[in-house]
């Protein structure tokens, strides 16, 4: 055969395959992702982009001057080693702390169980100024423990465990109630006691979800902002924190835009050594039903673990709420609701530039627009990454995995100095501040949606097919209920997450159109007993609407699908 011929075998080859390419599932592919990939580049990728260009080239040349400020200052060089040295204590203390938790809940049934693990999550989905003002009320100027701790670093890690207690306990309980046991009952009929069976077998299967818990509850501490805003004082600053000074007090953009750039390489860091490690830590395992690993508390030994670490619990997660409630009913004249009352006050008006109930509506407006964007593109995204499975989409989720390790802080300051031109010029349109709120819980409604997604069993939709149901009927009567629930669940965290947002919203917020969380840090910077009362009345509003909204997140949550 000669070389002509095999050249004309080749093309003829490759143009049979071509014709076997599916160009129309190709083109409604990239139809669907065009939407999600917009909205990433318009309202993350310009906006950080822009950050590192302001940085760099603050006037259309490059300078790395405020790059140089950054690691000459040694006050800055400061912030930056407190913001590193906190979120990794705060790992450290959660992890040892949750640990133990997260084998109760996953490992022991007892009465109220179901309703503590629900509980325990409540911390996490709260707005930051809130779990900020509840250790406020608590350890703060006047605070029920009689001890003033604003200013110091105990009441960060405590608030920092406070809110990520639930990372570990979801996460690592997650996967420690499904682990065999008969794997650490073989050791120990080899010998082994109950700490070296846990260390050699147990440990090693449960390092990668706990890489996952420590590296998303030191992304949290890493870029904490509310907490520390609050609870920090003058004395500690992190790089969050510094940016919005830099930013909304001194007008120093290109330093802020310095340091949001140096926030930005120590999130790629983190999750670069975290996408290693778990690269390096995953292992097939043969997950067993729950049912086969829970027990009742039996001796007087496991008894005791239980009672300690509900106490923990109460402790840790529901006493500062329970006193956030008090000092929102403790008015001068003796408990009541008169700090609530007077939130429909004109004078509430006057002090925080709009009233509390519009706060609230404004809140309310702008959850559920974010929720139906977030919806909206999520449920896109989720398409092409939970149907599509290739590196290509493998790329195309981590993209829209970049909002959730970057800082919201970050992500207002670029709203603030990109979207100022042309059709997007949004800084003085009230749609900027959802489209914000998007943006951040669009990671939350992908996580959600995705694993709902590839868990349906494609022997369904293959039956469905037989019968001679359309593709589009297969999809309408099998994938549609199941992924509809899901999207659902996702709308709701993201409702969640829009309430709650600050770090994002301080930036881009005007006066008269203001949110609760804003509303609640005004209130705060101002001095007097009547403002700091209303703060905490605020506070609950906003916590029981967030909690209503968790409600209906677990009215619709998918039940096993997709789990173990």
């Amino acid at each position: 055969m000669t070389t002509a011929t095999v050249g004309k075998h080749d093309r003829h080859r490759l143009v049979e395959k071509l014709k076997t390419v599916n160009w129309k599932g190709i083109a409604g592919g990239l139809a669907v992702a065009a939407i999600p990939l917009a909205f990433i580049s318009i309202f993350f990728l310009y906006p950080v982009g822009s950050i590192v260009w302001r940085g760099l080239a603050p006037d259309g040349t490059i300078d790395i001057g405020p790059i140089k400020r950054v690691v000459t200052d040694p006050d800055l060089r400061q912030i930056a080693w407190f913001t590193l040295w906190q979120a990794a204590v705060s790992t450290v203390a959660t992890l040892l702390i949750a640990m133990p938790g997260a084998y109760v809940l996953s490992h022991y049934k007892f009465r109220g169980r179901s309703l503590i693990r629900a509980a325990v999550t409540i911390p996490l989905i709260l707005p930051t100024v809130v779990v900020g003002v509840a250790f406020l009320s608590l350890a703060g100027p006047g605070g029920a423990m009689g001890v003033n701790l604003k200013g110091t670093i105990w009441i960060i890690l405590i608030a920092h465990m406070f809110y990520n207690y639930a990372v570990v306990v979801r996460t690592v309980g997650g996967l420690w109630g499904h682990l065999d046991p008969r794997l650490e009952e073989a050791a120990r009929a080899l010998g082994a006691n109950r700490f070296q069976a846990f260390r050699r077998v147990t440990l090693p299967l449960l390092r990668p979800a706990i890489g996952a818990a420590a590296s998303i509850v030191f992304l949290f501490s890493f870029t904490s902002f509310g907490v520390i805003l609050i609870l920090g004082g003058a004395r500690r600053v992190t790089l969050e924190v510094e940016i919005y000074r830099q930013t909304a007090e001194l007008l120093n953009l290109p330093v802020a835009a310095a340091l949001a750039v140096t926030q930005l390489l120590g999130v790629f860091l983190i999750l670069t050594l975290y996408s290693r490690y778990q690269n390096k830590r995953s292992v097939t395992l043969n997950l067993r039903p729950s049912s086969e690993v829970e027990k009742r508390p039996v001796h007087l030994g496991q008894k005791l673990v239980l009672a300690a670490n509900l106490l923990l619990m109460a402790g840790l997660l529901f006493v500062p709420l329970a006193v956030l409630v008090k000092r929102s009913l403790t008015t001068e004249q003796g408990l009541g609701f008169g700090y609530y009352t007077r939130l429909s006050d004109p004078g509430a008006s006057s002090v925080l530039a709009v009233a509390p109930t519009e706060a609230l509506k404004n809140s309310l407006t702008f959850a559920l627009i974010a929720a139906l964007i977030a919806l909206f593109v999520g449920g896109l995204a989720a398409s092409i990454v939970g149907y599509k499975k290739s590196r290509t989409t493998q790329w195309f989720d981590a993209l829209l995995m970049l909002p959730l390790g970057t800082s919201a802080v970050t992500v207002g300051f670029g709203f603030l100095i990109a979207l100022d031109s042309g059709i997007l010029d949004l800084r003085s349109k009230t749609i900027i501040i959802p489209l914000a709120h998007a943006l951040v819980a669009l990671p939350f409604v992908i996580r959600v949606m995705v694993p709902i997604i590839q868990s349906i069993d494609n022997n369904l939709r293959e039956s469905a097919a037989v019968l001679g149901a359309s593709p589009i009927r297969v999809w309408r009567e099998i994938d549609l209920p199941i992924v509809a629930k899901a999207g659902l669940v996702g709308a709701g965290f993201a409702a969640a997450v829009s309430l709650g947002e600050f770090g994002a919203t301080a930036f881009i917020v005007r006066p008269n159109i203001t949110t609760l969380p804003v509303a609640i840090f005004r209130l705060l910077s101002r001095p007097g007993a009547v403002n700091f009362g209303m703060a905490m009345a605020m506070s609950v509003v906003l916590m029981v609407v967030t909690g209503l909204v968790m409600l209906g997140v677990e009215h619709f949550r998918a039940g096993d699908v997709g789990t173990f």
